[in-house]
């Protein structure tokens, strides 16, 4: 293993990873580097690749393992990323970003405490995305007195997404009619 590849003793052990086919194959490239790296890494799956199968099966259970403290960070992979974004940050808690570039994966954790990477198994490299989730790992989040606040005004309206106390804007006034979610003809 080259000096890059190492990372500080101080940078989180844990991560979870997780992808659908799309991102397989980076995913394991990623769990095999982290590993040579003496991170412990949680497979969340999928442990093959399948056309079939869908990001949100794996991305959920990473995403809960990361918001209830099972793991310290995430990586969740799909073809573009967006999908495995998307799954990512419905689960309270979860601070997932799509990242292509250095600047955004230190910055998203120092800032924003960004607490999972989504990548891009079709977009993004393996080189490239060995450096962003580095870039990822060493980071930590400043505590910044205005991050604090802009993260207290986000959890508020996480927490007011999932009591269905937030409703749709309509010209700048806020409706009391609960608004149904988007039926996408899957049954539940």
């Amino acid at each position: 293993m080259s000096d890059s590849q190492t990372l500080p003793p101080t940078a989180p052990q844990r991560i979870g990873v997780a992808a659908d086919h799309g991102g397989f194959e980076l995913k394991e490239t990623l769990a095999g580097t982290l590993r040579e790296a003496h991170y412990e890494v949680f497979d969340f799956g999928d442990g093959q690749p399948k056309p079939d199968d869908d990001y949100p099966d794996f991305v959920e259970p990473l995403a809960r393992a990361v918001a209830f403290g099972e793991v310290h960070r995430g990586i969740a992979i799909c073809g573009s990323g967006v999908g495995a974004c998307i799954a990512a940050n419905k689960v309270p808690g979860v601070r997932a970003c799509l990242i292509h570039e250095c600047f955004s994966a230190r910055q998203g954790v120092e800032d924003d405490d960004m607490n999972v990477i989504c990548l891009g198994g079709q977009v993004v490299g393996h080189a490239l995305a060995w450096e962003l989730v580095r870039t990822f790992l060493q980071a930590t989040f400043s505590g910044a007195e205005r991050h604090l606040r802009r993260l207290g005004k986000v959890a508020r309206l996480e927490s007011r997404a999932w009591n269905h106390e937030l409703q749709p804007l309509a010209t700048g006034v806020i409706h009391d009619t609960p608004v149904a979610s988007p039926d996408y003809g899957h049954k539940s």
